[in-house]
Formats: structure tokens, C-alpha cells, sequence
């Protein structure tokens, strides 16, 4: 969506906050030993505390409040059975609507003890997606997005998850721009505009370049057991920098 009045903006902002906010709360309360399945129901009532209501549930069925994955799955987990475990790599990934109005982020962090080459990973990938949305303003090039994403990846030592992109948000989870490619393509001649609402989310790998589809039919993992970590933020394009609004 393009912003058209203050309006707009303030509906983006409540909603990028519960999110931000679900997000916080539910790396707080997670432990060793809980199931997917209750990380999720903290999610859940939190969302529905606020008023808010699960965009992916909402959009697409989704079997679950939130996306939660662990080590080798790369987003799209389905909450369950599964017990977290010490050391593990965790994404979490909230998107929701309140009146009329989606936000979509996600955080991917590790429980203790602490492996120094999935923490880097993480880190490192929420540094790209900070880079990259301070480049963003009113007439930058889109591709410029996927340009800065590959430059970070290999610079980091990382690969790109191809097939998993950024998008347009604001009045639906999906819509245009569609399709934010995480490299560099010199066909893409799109424009950014003052006042387009759009997600920035790198997936950065230490293997594997495509999310492969598990039988459950939503769950994307890494084919070679690699790992991956997302960081992500839905912006507002300015003529200066992004108003960022998945902030708690």
C-alpha cells in the first residue's frame, strides 16, 4: 500500500507495535523443554489481548498464531509438539491485522548454551537488514535491495535464501510490490516511492540457497542441514529515512 493520510500511518504504527511487542514478550518467556505449541499460545493472547488477530491464520489457514522454526527449518514452522533444546536456533516470525491495517517481522535468536557461529549469524543478519533500511528512501531503485543483500551476504561469508523475498504490506499481508528479490536483478526497474509500505527481510544462510517445502505443506527447511537466521522489519519509504514500524 502507498500511506494517504496521517490516518494511515497511525493504524500502521498500533499494529507494527503489537507485533514488535508479541515478539518481545514471546523471546522473553520462552524456556528449555516448552513446546512450539505453548510459545505459540503466548503469541496468540497476546495478539488477541490487543485486539489484533493472526495474518497468517487470517490469509492463508495458517495452523497456527505465529511462525516458529527451529535450526535446520528456515520459516514457516507450524507450532506443535516439538520441545525447544538448549542451544538451539529459534526464528520467530509474527504478522498480524487490526483494523484494517498488517505488520509484518521477524527475530531470529539462540537459546544457551550459546554456539558462537549461529550467534554471529544472527547478528550479522539483522546488521544487513539495518544497512539495507537505512539505504531506502523516495526514488532508490528496488533492486537495490536485493543488491545490498547479496554484497552482505557474501561479505559476511553467507549465502542468500533465493526464494523467500521481501513484499509489499499495509491493507493485506501480500501485496505490491511483490516480490522484493534478496539479490541482485537488473531487470527489476521499479521504484521506491515516498509513502510505500514494504517489508525488508534477509534470510541469510551458512549453506543452503533455496527453502525446500516439507510434506506438511508449509513448513520451508534447508536441504543440506544448514542454518539460517531472518530478521525482519515492515518500513514506511520517506524521502529520507525509513519510518521503520515494527518497533516496540
Amino acid at each position: 500500500m502507498t500511506v494517504g493520510s496521517q490516518k494511515d500511518i497511525d493504524g500502521l504504527k498500533e499494529i507494527g507495535k503489537i507485533v514488535a511487542q508479541t515478539i518481545d514478550e514471546m523471546k522473553r518467556r520462552v524456556r528449555v523443554g516448552m513446546t512450539t505449541q505453548e510459545l505459540d499460545d503466548i503469541g496468540g493472547r497476546l495478539l488477541n489481548r490487543h485486539g489484533a488477530v493472526s495474518a497468517p491464520k487470517k490469509t492463508y489457514n495458517f495452523p497456527g498464531s505465529t511462525c516458529i522454526s527451529i535450526n535446520h527449518e528456515i520459516a514457516h514452522g507450524i507450532p506443535g509438539a516439538k520441545k525447544i533444546q538448549a542451544g538451539d536456533l529459534i526464528n520467530i516470525d509474527v504478522s498480524a491485522e487490526r483494523g484494517g491495517y498488517y505488520a509484518d517481522a521477524g527475530h531470529s535468536f539462540t537459546m544457551a548454551p550459546f554456539d558462537p557461529v549461529l550467534t554471529r549469524l544472527c547478528h550479522y543478519t539483522h546488521d544487513t537488514m539495518m544497512k539495507v533500511i537505512s539505504s531506502l528512501r523516495h526514488g532508490v531503485k528496488l533492486n537495490e535491495i536485493g543488491r545490498m543483500i547479496q554484497f552482505e551476504a557474501e561479505k559476511g561469508g553467507y549465502r542468500v535464501i533465493k526464494n523467500l523475498c521481501s513484499h509489499g504490506i499495509g491493507k493485506s499481508l501480500h501485496e505490491t510490490p511483490q516480490e522484493i528479490l534478496p539479490y541482485y536483478n537488473k531487470h527489476d526497474k521499479r521504484v521506491l516511492k515516498e509513502g510505500m509500505v514494504i517489508t525488508v527481510e534477509p534470510f541469510l544462510s551458512t549453506g543452503a540457497v533455496f527453502a525446500v517445502e516439507q510434506p506438511d505443506g508449509w513448513t520451508l527447511s534447508a536441504p543440506d542441514n544448514s542454518f539460517t537466521a531472518q530478521h525482519e522489519h515492515t518500513i514506511i519509504i520517506t524521502k529520507h529515512q525509513p519510518m521503520i514500524l515494527t518497533v516496540a
